[in-house]
């Protein structure tokens, strides 16, 4: 197995390196920012790429966002992700794509050197593998999401389902014999209930929609 790091700060990538090649994994290359990790990532065509979330130039999301293009450009490579805290919202679009070989793990993680090889084992053969805590903060999310849609009332169960089917207001006031006026209400009730306070960054329609879809996910065939 061929492994590219993406770590800018020196005494982890050195750490790294240490534990991969003692479990005799083959670090092909190391970078320190997004931009040449990206570059080395596509000349070395490695088996996985294993990069912190935050890297220069930006120090944001500049390390995930070089493992998700490194991915788009190549398919095959699988990814782990490297983070200092949980971030459910780069895990969730970690996993958008492709939760095929892909892994999302906390640091500290890496001081166990045989558990953390094992779990880079496994995302190189196709895996997914989460970090506990990863997973227990998008559980509990998820269960927030559900309790919230679960405390709508009938009628506004049915202004969110419309909004889903991308319905305006007055398609829906004509649809529930309603005026325009009291489907706004609803709609108002609905994103207090969900949680969504008015923001001039975030669309509440389609947040309150991503919700409702999130919670009525078809049954698995049988």
């Amino acid at each position: 197995m061929r492994v590219v790091i993406g770590e800018d700060e020196a005494l982890l990538r050195e750490g790294l390196m240490l534990v991969l090649e003692d479990a005799g994994i083959e670090v092909a290359g190391v970078a320190h920012d997004a931009t040449e990790l990206l570059a080395l990532a596509r000349a070395e065509a490695p088996d996985v790429v294993v990069a912190d979330i935050r890297m220069p130039p930006a120090h944001t999301d500049d390390g995930l966002r070089a493992a998700l293009q490194t991915r788009r450009d190549r398919p095959e490579t699988s990814i782990m992700i490297l983070s200092q805290y949980v971030h459910r919202q780069y895990a969730t679009e970690l996993l958008a794509e492709d939760s095929s070989g892909v892994g999302y793990l906390l640091k500290q993680r890496i001081a166990n050197a045989e558990s953390f090889c094992s779990a880079l084992r496994q995302v190189a053969e196709g895996g997914t593998v989460l970090d506990p805590e990863v997973v227990s903060v998008m559980l509990a999310r998820a269960r927030r999401v559900d309790d919230a849609i679960e405390s709508l009332t009938p009628r506004q169960s049915q202004v969110l389902g419309l909004i889903a089917e991308g319905r305006s207001n007055a398609a829906i006031a004509r649809t529930l014999v309603i005026s325009e006026k009291a489907v706004v209400q609803h709609v108002s009730h609905i994103y207090d209930q969900l949680g969504l306070p008015q923001s001039g960054d975030d669309h509440r329609r389609v947040l309150a929609v991503v919700q409702y879809l999130s919670h009525a996910r078809p049954a698995a065939a049988g």
